[in-house]
C-alpha cells in the first residue's frame, strides 16, 4: 500500500473527501515526525508506539577496502508494535 492507497482507504472509512483525508494523513505524519524530533514517544493504543532509540558509537569496516572505521553514535526512528496489531497481523 503505499500513500495514494491509504489516503484512498481512510477517505472510504471516514467518509472524508480524498483531499481532507489527504491532509489529515500529512497532519498526523508531521505531528509524529515532530514529537519524535524532540525526543517524545508517541503511542497509538492497538497500534503501537513509535520511539527514538539511541545507537552507541561502534567500530566498523568499510566492506570494499576492509579498512576499519568509527560509526558514531546516532539516534534512530523505532516502531514496537502493539499486542493487538501482532494479533491481527497473525489471524
Amino acid at each position: 500500500m503505499n500513500k495514494r492507497d491509504l489516503v484512498d482507504a481512510v477517505a472510504n472509512k471516514s467518509e472524508l473527501d480524498r483531499r481532507s483525508a489527504e491532509s489529515a494523513i500529512d497532519a498526523a505524519v508531521e505531528a509524529i515526525s515532530g514529537a519524535l524530533a524532540e525526543g517524545d514517544k508517541v503511542t497509538l493504543p492497538g497500534f503501537g508506539t513509535f520511539e527514538v532509540r539511541q545507537r552507541n558509537a561502534r567500530t566498523g569496516r568499510n566492506p570494499q577496502t576492509g579498512e576499519t572505521i568509527e560509526i558514531a553514535a546516532s539516534k534512530a526512528p523505532a516502531f514496537k508494535p502493539a499486542t493487538a496489531l501482532k494479533t491481527a497481523v497473525n489471524n
